[in-house]
């Protein structure tokens, strides 16, 4: 009976870290699409500079990229749960 129980947090805990995986990827997608739109709006000639907003929005999206992949590596360099 006790193998059970451990047998059903492992497969439940996994099945959990699945979701997050998940759910990280697909944020990163969003966030590096959202990042090349912004990039490619700063290169294109301007008649207006460049806002503080607009610099603190950039600097705050590529931070969340890199937290994100972060995050990834980090689950990719644990040993699978068996």
């Amino acid at each position: 009976m006790p193998n059970d129980s451990v047998s059903f947090r492992i497969t439940r805990s996994t099945e959990d870290l699945a979701q997050t995986i998940h759910a990280l990827s697909h944020r990163l997608v969003r966030l590096e699409q959202r990042f090349l739109v912004l990039e490619q709006a700063l290169a294109e000639p301007r008649q207006a500079p460049v806002t503080e907003q607009e610099l603190s929005s950039l600097d705050h999206v590529e931070r969340l990229l890199l937290d994100c992949r972060t995050l990834l590596e980090s689950d990719n360099d644990q040993p699978p749960v068996s």
